[in-house]
């Protein structure tokens, strides 16, 4: 089965990251409402991850969905990561990123990508969610942002251990997909390019996007495509700055991005589109391009989300939006233009 037809209603899923104290001390009734919000907008895909709060967006979520079906909706969480009862009280080492949980639980975070790493990450995150399954399951960050040069290293870690792991879950049909989780490029053409294990699928965040593409087109997208392994585009407003929002790429706004971001906005403004119906449309037009999945942390967030996804954006736009340079000359739009 391919992500797309093990999923349940649409491509457009719900991002649970912010869950975890992105960026702002969440409430937790606002969390849980903001999940209820995407269920009762019909969102029927969830992605988590022990990382997002060292657990606390899998606990807030696995807590929200516990109202409804589990045969209702599909869900995946990350490996790679154990997320320890040990408290960390001093400055936590975990990439370029580190800082953006800065507000979830102190729980000391440990890297793991061996086969029984895998295996405990998974039933914690069961135990964290309350839940008896995983439907997808990506390996999370192994990749430079997170690690550095010491990324190739813990990558053979992995395709000897998660990888193969995995794979024989999925062939047991435990889980139904497994890939990579990273925000990053070139993990994903190294797996890809593994011949003993058969990875279908991805989640890639913040690299197919109106404001990131090119390195993912040139590569990437074409390699999934002939290997038939399908992408999750994560991050699909480049952490917010497309949305209204103060960051890019979970820091802040280089001014050649502003500027990009002041031409989409203009081009929306003169066809009438709105700026979050640009974006998702413009990462699901690639046809490796499975789901997408905008994170949020409030419930009229997602309204929007889905207002977006259902808006009919004009050949025009899309015209103009190529003309502008914005996107790369060979990026498929969703009008074939």
């Amino acid at each position: 089965m391919t992500i797309r037809d093990a999923l349940l209603a649409g491509p457009l899923g719900f991002g649970a990251a912010p869950l975890g104290n992105m960026f702002r001390d969440i409430p937790d009734h606002e969390a849980e409402a903001t999940v209820d919000a995407a269920w009762q907008a019909g969102t029927r895909y969830f992605d988590t991850a022990p990382f997002y709060g060292s657990g606390l967006s899998e606990i807030r979520l696995g807590k929200a969905l516990s109202k409804y079906p589990r045969d209702a909706y599909r869900l995946s969480t990350k490996v790679g990561r154990l997320i320890l009862d040990e408290v960390e009280t001093g400055a936590r080492d975990q990439g370029e990123k580190g800082e953006i949980f800065r507000y979830g639980r102190p729980n000391k975070v440990v890297y793991d990508y061996t086969a029984d790493g895998a295996k405990r990450t998974i039933e914690d995150s069961l135990r964290r969610m309350g839940v008896d399954r995983l439907d997808f399951v990506w390996v999370h960050d192994i990749a430079r942002d997170f690690h550095g040069d010491k990324w190739i290293g813990l990558f053979e870690q992995a395709r000897t251990g998660a990888f193969p792991a995995l794979d024989r879950l999925r062939d047991e049909g435990v889980i139904e997909a497994w890939g990579l989780g990273v925000n990053n490029v070139e993990p994903v053409e190294l797996l890809l390019s593994l011949d003993e294990v058969r990875p279908n699928g991805t989640l890639l965040a913040g690299r197919y996007t109106l404001l990131d593409h090119g390195r993912a087109l040139e590569r990437l997208m074409p390699a999934a495509v002939e290997r038939k392994v399908e992408i999750v585009i994560g991050g699909p407003y480049s952490s917010g700055v497309l949305a209204g929002g103060a960051h890019f790429e979970y820091g802040s706004v280089p001014p050649e991005i502003a500027a990009k971001v002041e031409t989409i906005k203009a081009l929306c403004g003169k066809h009438g589109v709105p700026i979050k119906a640009a974006a998702l449309h413009f990462s699901l037009a690639h046809p490796a391009s499975a789901a997408v999945i905008p994170g949020a942390s409030r419930p009229e967030r997602i309204a929007e989300d889905h207002a977006a996804i259902g808006f009919e954006v004009s050949g025009d736009f899309w015209r103009d939006l190529r003309r502008s340079g914005v996107v790369a000359p060979d990026a498929p739009l969703p009008s074939g233009q």
